[in-house]
């Protein structure tokens, strides 16, 4: 799917973060506390300032080569149940989004979120 660059979902963005995701982005300098925040739950999810996503500058990603990895997967999401693959329809392009893309994306996803749960409370 070609991204428009609306920027809309880097506003209140509520993308969780892998260890490797946190260990990327502090390798380029970025401090985790300035760009993550900790949930309760031992999540650790993209900070929002001012309502969008700490990196986001503009309409642009300031650290798109290094981004977050359920980022680039955008708009493909996991059912709240965890089980399914799914379009994002906050995504104004998502109905873009190929049957083959999704089925080549959904494994790569699921990774991500076992990688995301099993690592939430490592520091």
């Amino acid at each position: 799917m070609k991204c428009s660059r609306c920027a809309k979902c880097c506003h209140e963005t509520r993308m969780l973060l892998s260890k490797r995701d946190i260990e990327r982005l502090e390798n380029k300098g970025f401090k985790r506390e300035e760009f993550a925040v900790k949930l309760p739950s031992g999540f650790y999810q993209l900070r929002n300032v001012n309502g969008a996503c700490y990196f986001l500058r503009g309409r642009l990603c300031s650290v798109y080569e290094d981004r977050p990895e359920g980022c680039r997967y955008y708009p493909l999401v996991l059912s709240n149940d965890g089980k399914r693959c799914i379009r994002d329809d906050f995504c104004p392009n998502s109905y873009m989004v190929s049957r083959r893309e999704l089925k080549e994306t959904c494994p790569k996803l699921k990774k991500l979120y076992r990688e995301i749960v099993q690592s939430r409370f490592l520091s």
